[in-house]
């Protein structure tokens, strides 16, 4: 794929496929401008392109002036490789090695390491009185929606963001966003009971089934496992395990696609890099 200056892409000069050759009336050259369109990114009032992704935390502003250079940044679909090129990062969609660029500072997303006991709801009161998830954000100006949910027994990583658009895809089926948990149960679970849950089970409200499975540990009296899904339905890990006869005694999310709980501790935030942002955006077509 060729660009001009200011990201307007070159038509390209391919032999004609059978699909192309429609009629003479021109239709064929409508079909390829239509598949390959000129479009002129730059907005004069805008900022410099490598000073965007600078600001995003992509690289440094030179690192940055490599990637246009080398053709590895699109806007709007458009290969730049001009670094005189003005954007508007609030309103065009800015990619790197095909990779969605968070540029949009008024939207913000938290990583939560919810503490067991702590209602998953926005409200900061709650009608048991228990503590909930809103109050770790409280000091904030957004609004924020937690993505998905865990149960107020289970603990772990949490995403709250005020992207509404962004929490509403990361907890659609369609997605099929993988999350991994630390799974302990009461007893020595059987290499049997994990053979069931890789092939799939069959619960109350349909199918069920892990998409990885992982032994870690038998202290004597519990096990722990290390489990992924994608399946984001009620109370999901608990009850796969209750039915093949080993109940949870504690549940951990440790990841939610490619966000990791890693050093965040129990009841403490962690505001995602733009990066990291990105990466969840990608993931979900965004």
């Amino acid at each position: 794929m060729s660009t001009t200056r200011g990201g307007r892409r070159k038509p390209a000069h391919h032999a004609p496929t059978r699909q192309g050759r429609t009629s003479a009336d021109g239709s064929q050259s409508q079909q390829r401008k239509k598949s390959q369109p000129t479009v002129d990114v730059h907005v004069a009032d805008g900022i410099r392109l490598q000073k965007v992704l600078a600001s995003a935390g992509v690289a440094s502003r030179r690192a940055c002036e490599e990637l246009i250079a080398d053709g590895r940044v699109e806007v709007d679909g458009q290969i730049v490789m001009e670094l005189g090129v003005r954007v508007d990062p609030n309103k065009q969609v800015i990619l790197v090695d095909g990779m969605r660029v968070h540029t949009d500072e008024s939207k913000v997303t938290v990583a939560l390491n919810k503490p067991a006991g702590v209602v998953s709801t926005m409200a900061l009161e709650e009608p048991e009185g228990r503590p909930t998830v809103a109050e770790y954000v409280y000091n904030r100006s957004e609004r924020f929606f937690h993505v998905g949910r865990l149960d107020t027994d289970s603990e772990g990583l949490l995403l709250l963001t005020n992207d509404g658009e962004l929490a509403h895809r990361l907890t659609h089926p369609s997605y099929e966003v993988m999350k991994t948990y630390l799974v302990q149960v009461r007893g020595n679970i059987t290499q049997g009971a994990g053979k069931k849950l890789l092939a799939g089970i069959t619960l109350d409200d349909g199918p069920a089934k892990l998409d990885s499975y992982r032994f870690i540990d038998f202290n004597g009296k519990e096990s722990q496992v290390e489990v992924r899904l994608h399946e984001g339905r009620n109370r999901i890990v608990r009850r796969m395990f209750e039915h093949v006869g080993f109940p949870v005694t504690r549940l951990v999310r440790t990841q939610f696609g490619p966000i990791r709980i890693d050093t965040i501790r129990p009841g403490s935030t962690r505001v995602l890099s733009n990066t990291e942002v990105g990466q969840l955006m990608g993931l979900v077509g965004l």
